[in-house]
């Protein structure tokens, strides 16, 4: 045989035989596991809130409800719901829509009325000598729980339970006195229609109203609602303007009746109104004892308690809220300084057990953690892997220890 024959027989056999090795080196590489794209976020050590999130509305604290205090034909008025109005400020006008209002039974009914309004005077300025002595008993506790504070007899909790109850006996005090202010009106009313239907006196603020009488404004404060806008007949005890001071508010908010046991009065709470607008400050002042039944958007039956939230003076801003404002609340239940937290989402369920995969040099690896409490975002575990560590979001079925993966996005630090 030719060497020229030879060597190209050797040639042809090492081409065939290339080719063969790169068909199975291509197939290997076609059919070789690809890396598993993941998002991952990292363990952190710091701040743990565990909160509960739910809607409510604010309302006033004190609203004023003033009626008429007889039949008789009230005049229109200028006033429009949002004014604001002053204290002793007129803010109805009455006359007499008919003679009857003379006779002896309609002075015995106002007679009548002027004792049961100077009854409800009493009683309102007993309520606030009631309440005098309640607040001074409140300072005292006070003054009493910051002197052992200071020794450290009790708690620096129990001294703001107490701080708080001299403020809620203080605020309570100041709204027994506007009763009484409230109850002494009123007393002037009725005595003042007890004069109009004796003829004895009229009221002068009106030119050319001979015979009317007026309602004025027990507080300070912006019309909320006016019951009759247009002049005409009223009846007695029919409501004839609602007044509320609309910078002191507080909001109800309504949550699971299991939530509502885990709640303190005086948690702190934050109130978003919306987008750009600040939030309002608050905290927990009463936990109402009745459950009631609400339907939830999926058509589910929950029992909910309303929470009683006492809102802090807002600042000053472009928009005030006002009462019936819907405001989104965060309830603080737990809050915890140095404290190892994982996302909720690397989170998967075992049996009985808690796990979540650990990125870690390109591959994943299973490990078991101790769930100690769940917040809305992150969950609070037990001693684990190092802070900064990447955890795999959203671990599916397919995701297996020591699978390669391959992460799309890296997490900052301080995300």
């Amino acid at each position: 045989m030719r060497p020229r024959a030879v060597l190209t027989g050797l040639a042809r056999h090492w081409a065939w035989t290339l080719a063969a090795v790169a068909g199975l080196l291509a197939g290997g590489w076609a059919f070789y596991p690809r890396p598993l794209p993941v998002d991952v976020g990292l363990v952190r050590e710091g701040r743990f809130e565990q909160t509960i999130r739910e809607d409510g509305r604010l309302r006033v604290r004190q609203r004023y409800l003033i009626v008429a205090p007889t039949a008789a034909d009230l005049l229109r008025s200028d006033l429009k719901v949002g004014d604001r109005v002053a204290r002793d400020q007129v803010i109805a006008r009455f006359r007499p829509v008919q003679p009857q209002l003379l006779d002896a039974r309609a002075r015995q009914v106002l007679a009548a009325r002027v004792g049961s309004a100077e009854a409800a005077r009493l009683a309102a300025l007993a309520t606030q000598d009631r309440q005098r002595a309640t607040l001074a008993q409140a300072r005292l506790d006070a003054e009493r729980a910051d002197r052992l504070a200071a020794e450290r007899f009790i708690s620096p909790a129990m001294r703001d339970q107490a701080a708080l109850t001299l403020q809620a006996q203080s605020m309570a005090l100041r709204a027994a006195a506007e009763q009484v202010h409230a109850a002494e009106h009123a007393l002037d009313e009725a005595r003042a229609a007890l004069a109009q239907a004796a003829g004895v006196e009229r009221d002068r603020a009106a030119p050319g109203e001979a015979g009317s009488w007026v309602l004025r404004a027990p507080v300070a404060g912006r019309i909320l609602k006016i019951h009759q806008e247009s002049g005409g007949p009223i009846a007695a005890g029919q409501p004839v303007v609602e007044l509320a001071d609309t910078e002191s508010l507080e909001a109800v908010v309504d949550v699971l009746s299991g939530d509502a046991l885990r709640v303190q009065p005086g948690a702190p709470v934050r109130l978003s109104l919306g987008q750009g607008v600040p939030p309002l400050a608050g905290r927990v002042s009463r936990i109402e004892p009745v459950a009631f039944t609400k339907v939830s958007a999926l058509g589910i039956e929950e029992q909910r308690v309303n929470l009683i939230i006492t809102v802090d003076p807002p600042d000053a801003a472009p928009v005030q809220p006002g009462d019936g404002f819907r405001v989104d609340a965060t309830v603080t239940l737990r809050v915890v300084d140095s404290a190892l937290t994982v996302p909720g989402a690397a989170l998967m369920r075992i049996g009985t057990r808690w796990a979540m995969m650990v990125h870690d040099q390109g591959r994943v690896r299973q490990t078991e953690v101790q769930v100690l409490e769940r917040g809305v975002e992150r969950v609070w575990i037990g001693p684990g892997p190092a802070p900064g560590t990447p955890v795999v979001l959203y671990p599916g079925g397919q995701l297996q220890d020591g699978q390669r993966v391959r992460v799309r996005v890296v997490p900052a630090e301080g995300s």
